[in-house]
């Protein structure tokens, strides 16, 4: 009975076109999770992505939130403005991220906070990377690859 009060209505431009949402629209898919913001790193030779358990230094890692969101990019200049254009050259994307989903026409899972209507679904289902997540500021960047870990992408 309890899920049954968390849920909500799903707005109606979830199933809108990407390309078609409103800047709000596009922000609001994010379902918090932080998982784009672990340091990731890539072997030269293969190519392979591997994530860490480190996250940005602007990432609080209990709100799984950027604390300096609107001007990031003046902390952290590479740090990715994501775009439709974007979602296909990234195969670091978590295969969770809404916005990977929506662009390979999947649903929203259950506990994106759009469908079950509660920030925390996120957190609860454990797909966030609170709890455990480091910021990068507390270990020497030559020390990363002890920081590797399995993920469900």
């Amino acid at each position: 009975m309890k899920e049954m009060q968390k849920q909500k209505k799903v707005p109606a431009w979830v199933n809108k076109p990407l390309d078609q949402l409103s800047k709000q629209e596009w922000e609001r898919l994010c379902d918090g999770c932080g998982r784009c913001c672990l340091r990731k790193l890539a072997d030269s030779e293969t190519g392979d992505i591997y994530y860490t358990s480190l996250v940005c230094q602007l990432l609080d890692t209990e709100l799984c939130r950027c604390t300096e969101y609107s001007c990031r990019r003046q902390y952290i200049p590479e740090c990715l403005t994501l775009t439709v254009e974007d979602i296909p050259n990234l195969p670091w994307l978590p295969f969770t991220c809404a916005y990977r989903l929506r662009y390979e026409n999947k649903p929203l899972p259950e506990w994106h906070p759009l469908i079950s209507g509660c920030d925390e679904s996120v957190h609860e289902a454990g797909i966030s990377v609170r709890g455990y997540a480091l910021s990068e500021t507390q270990v020497p960047e030559a020390d990363w690859q002890e920081y590797v870990i399995e993920w469900i992408k």
